[in-house]
């Protein structure tokens, strides 16, 4: 009895695993090709069946990428977008998130309702609206207009609420029972008890902010101004364009925010498996 309910945990795990192998293949693939395409120089790159493995190793079209656009002065441009995209989106999204949990006013519950509904609507309905909003403000063609859009989300704002709602309600009363005010409440008691969110959150925005090409490249129409996601379609020059070299500058773009992300993966998780419980 005892053999073959270990047989049939035995083949339980091995099932779960080759399920997960399945979905980090389909996950890792197109990197990989992007990358054997970037650093190989010879054969067809749309020969099928495909070539896994490059023929010929070369990091001339990574040479390419850096003389044919300032990458230099894109990544500066995507660093500073970033930056600035994570320090204000923590701001706003905790100073909404924390009323939201621990304070009672009318009309919370509708107001988080409302919140939640723009989980539904994808960001390119709101391109017009913010557009004609940017260019009233007068902010259009400046990093403000990038931003400012991207500081608060429902996403953000729905982490932050759970990680607010598993602070105990006892410490917070004892503080105020103490006299304590509800900013330093919230900024010297229980933000600090949150940080593995803020990072799961601040991770999350790091990743969105990096790859954000459309609104960009709408508001912004000074080519030095570009982030690199934006910057790097130059590569497909006027008149013709290599695909080896689009390879290379798109494995240049993807891999910071994923070195990054390695670097970081364990507040992430951290952070999500508070958000689980």
């Amino acid at each position: 009895m005892k053999l073959i309910k270990g047989k049939h945990r035995l083949s339980k795990i091995l099932a779960h695993y080759m399920v997960l192998s399945v979905l980090a293949l389909l996950c890792v693939f197109p990197f990989w090709w992007t990358f054997v395409v970037a650093i190989s120089s010879e054969g067809n790159i749309f020969e099928f069946p495909p070539s896994f493995v490059p023929r010929s190793v070369s990091f001339d079209n990574f040479s390419e990428v850096f003389s044919v656009i300032p990458i230099w002065s894109f990544y500066k441009n995507s660093l500073w977008i970033t930056v600035l995209t994570v320090a204000w989106k923590l701001v706003f999204c905790s100073l909404a998130a924390y009323p939201l949990s621990r304070m009672k006013f009318s009309g919370k519950k509708l107001i988080f309702a409302l919140i939640l509904a723009t989980m539904v609507l994808p960001s390119e309905v709101n391109f017009l609206v913010n557009f004609i909003t940017m260019t009233q403000l007068g902010l259009v063609n400046s990093y403000t207009a990038v931003i400012l859009p991207n500081v608060v989300n429902a996403v953000s704002i729905l982490l932050l609420k759970q990680a607010f709602d598993e602070v105990p309600q006892d410490l917070i009363d004892a503080a105020r029972v103490d006299g304590a005010s509800e900013w330093i409440i919230f900024w010297k008691i229980v933000l600090p008890l949150i940080t593995p969110w803020l990072a799961t959150v601040g991770i999350l925005s790091a990743v969105e902010a990096w790859n954000e090409y459309i609104w960009p490249s709408i508001v912004l129409s000074k080519p030095e101004d570009f982030p690199l996601s934006a910057g790097v379609l130059y590569l497909r020059g006027t008149y013709g364009s290599s695909t080896r070299v689009i390879a290379a500058g798109t494995i240049l773009t993807v891999a910071p925010i994923l070195v990054a992300f390695l670097l970081t993966q364990r507040f992430f998780m951290r952070g999500m498996d508070g958000a689980v419980k």
